[in-house]
């Protein structure tokens, strides 16, 4: 199944996805992100969750969708083309919600890492967005959810 997925998003033609390809593939950058500093907590599993759950998953399809994307994650070596194929899939509003929800997990453990912003950076970049646009949705991501920066 991830071979099949991963064999889509990484080819050389717009191959498409399906909505639940697209959502996992999208749970798998923000596994990455919470990867990134080698520091993979349970407080970043709970937010990748509480994100899934708002793009409209019980409490146990969020769940089984962050193992999903734990596995695929791993197999996912080259973060570009894994999110230039995303981009060329998703819409740009999609992709917003995207970067504030990697902006999420960044914080989840109270802990901005360097390595974190780096890859945020990277992926908002390969997403379409400018650095500025990258610093809004982070503090209307502070502002909304109340985390510390």
């Amino acid at each position: 199944m991830f071979m099949d997925l991963l064999t889509r998003l990484m080819g050389d033609t717009a191959a498409p996805i399906d909505r639940d390809d697209a959502e996992l593939a999208i749970a798998a950058l923000l596994v990455r992100l919470a990867r990134a500093d080698d520091h993979y907590d349970q407080a970043e599993r709970d937010r990748i969750e509480q994100v899934l759950s708002r793009r409209g998953l019980t409490a146990a399809e969020a769940a089984a969708r962050r193992a999903q994307a734990e596995a695929l994650e791993a197999e996912a070596s080259d973060t570009v083309r894994f999110t230039r194929q995303i981009k060329d899939r998703i819409a740009l509003e999609d992709r917003r919600a995207v970067l504030a929800a990697l902006w999420e997990v960044a914080y989840a453990d109270n802990s901005r890492d360097a390595d974190e912003d780096s890859l945020i950076r990277l992926v908002s970049s390969l997403l379409g967005m400018t650095d500025r646009e990258s610093a809004e949705i982070r503090q209307q991501v502070l502002a909304r959810t109340g985390l510390e920066p």
